[in-house]
């Protein structure tokens, strides 16, 4: 029998391969000031963690081993830490571990989190699905409204708009009064339409520029760039009029070069990195929840995935395919 402060988690001993992640036991985590425990229904998959895995996140996390990878969870309150008076024990809420602190994420039964970056589930939202927003919702809102300030009115291109942040930023660029366009396979197009885009453009077989230039011919206002690797970059001013804004999204590795910059800048066009709202994910996650409760977005593509499988799941992210987020059953 397990002992009750020992909780089931999948762990890393070192960086490498998706071959590192290990089913292990672990001490079950305590909930310091400020802090609740929560029991881990649902762990969203992100992007982000299998580059967590290879230790390319270094400058943003402060790695431990053995350590537990993951941002996202959905789940009930187990516990309240010291100072905390308005979360209670059974509370549903969905958010974010303190991986970046030092603490261990949520691929486990168990993980704390901070008062400031959980919210409380909404009615008619499911574990499974909410546990797939924070990481990708908090990066659409942070990059679109605060790197972005995206207003009412404006034209949005969003790159890699099936995937997990795309297909938030849709809903919440509409919420806005955005009108939306957006890059992805075809396979997508009814998905990201039902989702509020007004223009899909096939990256494989279409000009992207062209497309662009067919749908707003002054240049959109905004471009949201959710795939990296300078897919777009180089031709940032022929998509973007003058005055516009360029936004990558920088855990993506997707460096944008000091020519680069320069080159969009002669042209009115300022290149911005999401990161420069990180510090705001707290207000960002609380913005959010008030979208889920308004009914401004709705559940994304999800599908579901033992916890002891994330290793195929990571395997998927790097290869650079699919729809939505990938979340793990752990309870």
């Amino acid at each position: 029998m397990k002992a009750e402060n020992i909780m089931r988690a999948m762990i890393i001993e070192d960086f490498g391969t998706a071959d590192a992640l290990q089913l292990g036991e672990i001490p079950t985590p305590v909930p310091g000031e400020g802090e609740v425990l929560v029991k881990i229904n649902a762990a969203g998959v992100n992007p982000a963690d299998w580059k967590t895995r290879q230790g390319r996140l270094a400058q943003f996390i402060e790695y431990h081993f053995p350590f537990v990878i993951g941002f996202d969870h959905a789940g009930t309150i187990e516990a309240v830490g010291p100072g905390v008076e308005d979360w209670k024990p059974g509370d549903r809420v969905f958010g974010m571990s303190n991986q970046k602190d030092g603490k261990d994420g949520t691929y486990a039964e168990y993980c704390v989190s901070a008062t400031n970056m959980i919210a409380p589930l909404p009615e008619g939202w499911s574990d499974t699905d909410a546990a797939a927003l924070p990481t990708a919702g908090t990066t659409a809102y942070g990059s679109l409204i605060h790197a972005g300030e995206l207003q009412a009115g404006e034209t949005l291109l969003i790159n890699g708009g099936a995937g997990g942040v795309g297909s938030i930023a849709t809903q919440i660029a509409r919420a806005r009064g955005a009108r939306v366009a957006v890059t992805c396979d075809p396979a997508n197009n009814d998905y990201i339409t039902g989702l509020g885009a007004e223009l899909t453009i096939d990256y494989l077989t279409q000009d992207v520029a062209q497309a662009v230039k067919d749908w707003a011919p002054e240049g959109v206002d905004f471009v949201l760039d959710a795939v990296g690797q300078d897919t777009l970059l180089p031709r940032a001013t022929e998509i973007v009029k003058p005055g516009g804004r360029y936004v990558e999204i920088e855990t993506l590795i997707s460096r944008p070069t000091e020519e680069q910059i320069a080159h969009a800048a002669e042209h009115d066009v300022r290149v911005l990195s999401n990161m420069i709202a990180v510090t705001r994910q707290d207000e960002q996650l609380q913005e959010l929840a008030k979208l889920l409760a308004d009914g401004d977005i709705r559940p994304t593509a999800v599908e579901v995935m033992p916890l002891e499988q994330v290793a195929d799941a990571h395997r998927r992210f790097e290869a650079g395919h699919g729809r939505g987020r990938v979340v793990l059953e752990v309870q």
